[in-house]
């Protein structure tokens, strides 16, 4: 089987001359950490999904900390999320001292099922954090529903869906609050940052309390003085640096276009990979339009005749950065030592057992996706010649 050049990682930011500038200009000004880039940063992410408020933050980690902090979520109460997401998605709720519930995923979407979301309620549930896995928005407007019906917030997780649509509206403003995360391989980078959008604004102002040690200029702060500030609340140091939100702002000009390449290729994956047997190619909920920040195929070990181990090795051996997303999050150590259990979302688990993660990302070219559907059809055809 041949080989790459150049290893094709699964996801990869692409910064241009436009970026570089916007960076080295705010390096030349008097403001290196917080400054105005922050409040341009947050408006143009306000603007552009339609919300009234944007408070930035340092990773999306932090920023998911923030909501949970705003929304109330101390020790006692429930938090319901799904399993098959990154870790964050739960811990943010563990800061705060809250339980974590997992609700099991809807097979065909692979985001969090409500109806199960709606079976794991109890009295003690505080707020839902559904994830847009992959990209794909979640079904939100079912999920307010619910949350509106059981006095819950909402803290949607679109650390993969900014630039993604549900019904028409861009993912941002259905929720109490939503996160986006700017790592490098998200739809757009600050290198690490996070950022809350809201329409709260009592949400709001207790995020951008949470985000800088609780400290906050209060009546009593500015009789005594310019100098003076008060601390109100135990906050965190979990600012962005005017650095970072310069090449956000930069960045945020490119989204559509990001957003564009990203469609097209996971079209093109599509296209090509529909007639190969043992592979599955995502589908799609009706009357959305996914930000595709990954493309997660899943394989059926019983028609391919290998396993996704055996799969993943050979494509990374051909230099195809396949990846997995996501392990369930309650089979981690720190999680199991609290009590879960593997079995506890079926569905799940089964869909992370045939879960592969192949390259995507606007920079790729079209003959890069050509390259790795080859690349797997002759990994899953070398078994087929191996059997005969």
């Amino acid at each position: 089987m041949s080989k790459r050049e150049q290893f094709l990682p699964y996801g990869q930011q692409w910064i241009d001359n436009e970026d570089i500038e916007a960076v080295v200009t705010t390096l030349r000004s008097p403001y290196l950490t917080t400054g105005p880039n922050i409040q341009q940063f947050e408006e143009s992410v306000a603007a552009y999904v339609g919300a009234k408020y944007a408070v930035a933050f340092a990773n999306g980690t932090a920023a998911l900390h923030g909501a949970c902090y705003a929304a109330g979520i101390t020790v006692g109460d429930e938090v319901i999320t799904t399993p098959i997401t990154f870790a964050a998605s739960s811990n943010c709720a563990k800061y705060m001292g809250a339980d974590v519930v997992f609700a099991d995923i809807n097979k065909d979407t692979y985001n969090i099922d409500p109806a199960d979301i709606s079976r794991k309620i109890t009295r003690r549930t505080k707020a839902i954090i559904p994830v847009d896995f992959t990209g794909q928005p979640c079904e939100i407007d079912v999920i307010m529903d619910i949350a509106r019906e059981n006095q819950l917030v909402v803290i949607q997780d679109g650390a993969h869906s900014l630039g993604a649509e549900y019904k028409g509206k861009k993912i941002g403003s259905q929720a109490d609050m939503t996160m986006f995360s700017f790592h490098p391989v998200k739809p757009v980078t600050t290198a690490e940052g996070g950022v809350i959008v809201t329409n709260n604004e009592q949400y709001y102002e207790k995020l951008k309390l949470f985000r800088s040690h609780g400290i906050t200029r209060t009546p009593y702060a500015e009789e005594q003085g310019e100098w003076y500030y008060e601390m109100v609340d135990l906050g965190y140091n979990y600012r962005m640096t005017d650095l970072q939100a310069a090449l956000g702002s930069s960045q945020m000009k490119k989204l559509d276009s990001f957003m564009k390449r990203r469609r097209q290729l996971a079209a093109l994956y599509t296209e090509l990979m529909k007639d190969i047997p043992g592979i599955r190619v995502p589908s799609q909920l009706a009357d959305t339009n996914s930000g595709w920040h990954l493309y997660s195929i899943q394989i059926d070990q019983e028609v391919t005749g290998k396993s996704r181990k055996q799969i993943f090795e050979a494509m990374r051996a051909a230099n195809i950065g396949v990846h997995v997303h996501y392990i369930p999050v309650y089979w981690f150590p720190f999680y199991k030592q609290l009590g879960y259990e593997k079995g506890l979302c079926p569905i799940a688990e089964q869909w992370y057992a045939g879960a592969l993660t192949l390259p995507l990302y606007p920079k790729m070219s079209d003959e890069d996706v050509k390259d790795v559907v080859h690349t797997l059809s002759t990994v899953l055809q070398d078994r087929m010649n191996t059997d005969e």
